[in-house]
């Protein structure tokens, strides 16, 4: 029995595994240390095959120079659409990194080298919750449908136009630090408050030394209510897999 491949087609598998591969290592969820780099590979070459009859219709095949090219612009476009990605998730755990800072836990951060996170312990809360909840509620469906829909935007050998990537992630970067004060801005509110409280007490009676008492009171009052933040996490992260697969359609 005869075996025959199709070189245009076996190229275009290439190309499309190398671009997944390199979006699982930068894109959350599955740039998490914890699925191992094998893991990655394989799913990025399951995914490869499912969608290489739809891309390999549409491939040219190059010369070797050429092919060799086309393979380092997939590294490029995998990992530029991963890292818009990461930008867009990164919102959950700059409010951790707000609220650790205005409630006083900052003095207590640590490295994480599964995730690669230096922060604090609301930090590595809610990012290791962001990270089950794309799981539970099939965020990373949403992530992974629009990396497909990348190969429609963005042909295999084609290249990225570098101004469309930077635009969008100048708007990411924007559209993060805007969400991360949204989603700790009332806690940061309150502690605000309770500062200028404490600053009021101190004017008015000096011996008190209110501001001694206020680290306990705003451990208390960070505890207490970073329970509702903490809450409304699901919507959260829901509406950001929506962002980043519009993001990943449109070929960042």
């Amino acid at each position: 029995m005869a075996l025959t491949l199709n070189p245009a087609w076996l190229e275009a598998l290439m190309l499309a595994s190398v671009r997944m591969i390199a979006f699982f290592v930068v894109a959350p969820p599955f740039s998490y240390n914890g699925f191992p780099i094998r893991i990655k590979a394989m799913l990025g070459l399951g995914l490869a095959l499912a969608v290489s009859p739809r891309v390999a219709s549409t491939y040219k095949s190059p010369d070797t120079a050429g092919f060799i090219t086309a393979l380092v612009l997939e590294i490029v476009v995998g990992a530029t659409l991963g890292f818009l990605v990461m930008l867009i998730f990164s919102a959950i755990q700059s409010a951790g990194s707000l609220i650790d800072m205005f409630g006083g836990f900052q003095m207590a951060q640590a490295f994480d080298p599964q995730a690669m996170l230096n922060g604090a312990q609301f930090t590595r809360l809610f990012q290791m919750t962001s990270l089950a909840l794309l799981f539970v509620t099939d965020g990373y469906q949403l992530v992974i449908g629009g990396m497909i829909r990348s190969f429609t935007a963005l042909p295999l050998g084609g290249g990225i136009n570098l101004s469309h990537p930077i635009q969008a992630m100048t708007a990411a970067t924007g559209q993060m630090f805007l969400a991360a004060v949204q989603i700790a801005g009332p806690l940061l509110v309150v502690l605000f408050l309770a500062d200028v409280g404490l600053g009021l007490l101190t004017r008015v009676a000096p011996a008190l030394n209110a501001f001694a008492l206020g680290f306990p009171l705003k451990i208390f009052l960070t505890l207490t209510l970073a329970g509702a933040v903490y809450a409304a996490l699901p919507r959260i992260v829901a509406a950001l897999a929506g962002q980043a697969f519009s993001q990943l359609s449109g070929g960042g």
